[in-house]
């Protein structure tokens, strides 16, 4: 069990520093829960990273993946997601993706429902495409089938896809520190 969870924890550590080496960020309102400006400084974002962060994005859709990280595989997901999205011609489901230490939340926005909880430890990459900077998207291991899934959302704004990207990273490092607070005493 120990050497699955040092793996586990492994790879939350890479897949925070693969999220960390995204662009900084400016200081603006970015439409988050409470009206909140991104902070500038790791230890500014804590206390409401604790709480968790919220974005209302619009969710595009999902596509199976072979890889749990990496920018192509990433890429290539999105632009399937976009063009099934293209296809179906449907209004998107507004959704409030709330980012905290624990993983991934997603509320239906007009109905308040949630509609999904993902672990932090389900999470292997999130990424704000490089081509389409207005779509954030994550790769999770499904829950239910075990399956590696890309999930997308459309922003207003870059900065604000950029924002959700940085929040994840952010993230998984307070996991980790978290995690490590924890067994530091074993």
């Amino acid at each position: 069990a120990g050497l699955g969870l040092r793996t586990a924890m492994e790879a939350l550590r890479a897949a925070g520093r693969a999220v960390l080496r995204s662009p900084r960020l400016a200081r603006h309102g970015l439409g988050l829960c409470r009206r909140r400006k991104l902070p500038e400084s790791w230890a500014d974002m804590q206390e409401p990273l604790l709480e968790g962060m919220c974005f209302t994005l619009k969710y595009l859709g999902m596509t199976l993946v072979e890889k749990p990280k990496g920018e192509d595989m990433a890429a290539a997901a999105i632009r399937r997601i976009i063009a099934m999205a293209q296809v179906g011609a449907r209004k998107f489901q507004k959704v409030i993706l709330t980012v905290s230490p624990r993983g991934i939340s997603l509320q239906d926005a007009d109905t308040k429902e949630i509609v999904e909880n993902i672990s932090i430890y389900r999470i292997s990459y999130c990424t704000t495409d490089k081509l389409q900077n207005k779509i954030f998207a994550y790769v999770a291991q499904s829950q239910e089938s075990g399956a590696l899934e890309c999930h997308a959302f459309l922003s207003p704004k870059k900065k604000i896809a950029q924002a959700v990207t940085l929040t994840v990273a952010q993230a998984f490092q307070m996991a980790l520190d978290l995690w490590e607070a924890a067994n530091a005493g074993r």
